[in-house]
């Protein structure tokens, strides 16, 4: 994770200079490079396909946009850009800035978020599991297929652990899975999907 920028940026100064590079996500005001891997990215093509075709097969009115940013709090310069997001189409029309920008300001919008674990663990496991659920968002699956998270997160020994929280009043409830166990979504209940399913070869 990589810190570019020493002047803080507004969530509008952001979008205009990041906006279209995936690569870039605003904390703060300052501009955060969270540098991809190919395994990162075969994580996430690999579990995106198979939210895809659960949401085809429940024949859900629901999207996985190409690129989005998630702006968690109107008086903070953050702007999140999850590694897979699960976008409610029929909620689209309330969005503010959806028709100019792929923005997203309102939890409702939002059904899912998905964050597969690189360098900066401690953010996926601790900040954004806060910022997610105040605003709403019904589940955030973090995806740690190195077991990179911290003992006080995924347990000893350390290992790859997937973990579902599942939204509960104003916070999560987390239920992990290891290898070789049965991944259980109360968002996708006919999902059939094991962390192993998912790892690089």
């Amino acid at each position: 994770m990589t810190y570019t920028s020493t002047k803080p940026l507004t969530v509008g100064e952001f979008i205009a200079q990041y906006g279209d590079n995936p690569r870039y996500e605003l904390a703060d005001g300052e501009p955060i490079d969270m540098e991809p891997t190919g395994p990162h990215e075969t994580v996430s093509g690999k579990l995106t396909v198979r939210i895809g075709m659960a949401i085809l097969n429940e024949r859900l009115p629901w999207f996985i946009p190409r690129t989005c940013l998630i702006q968690p709090f109107a008086d903070v310069a953050t702007a999140r850009r999850p590694d897979i997001v699960v976008l409610d189409e029929t909620m689209l029309a309330s969005e503010p800035l959806w028709q100019r920008e792929p923005v997203i300001t309102l939890g409702r919008s939002i059904k899912l978020v998905v964050e597969v674990v690189s360098t900066n663990w401690e953010t996926d496991y601790a900040r954004k599991v806060e910022e997610y659920a105040l605003l709403g968002i019904p589940e955030y699956w973090i995806v740690d297929f190195r077991g990179l998270g911290g003992v006080a997160f995924i347990g000893k020994p350390k290992q790859p652990t997937f973990t579902v929280c599942q939204l509960d009043g104003d916070e999560y409830r987390q239920q992990q899975y290891r290898s070789g166990e049965a991944i259980s979504s109360p968002l996708f209940p006919d999902l059939q999907l094991r962390l192993d399913d998912i790892l690089p070869r």
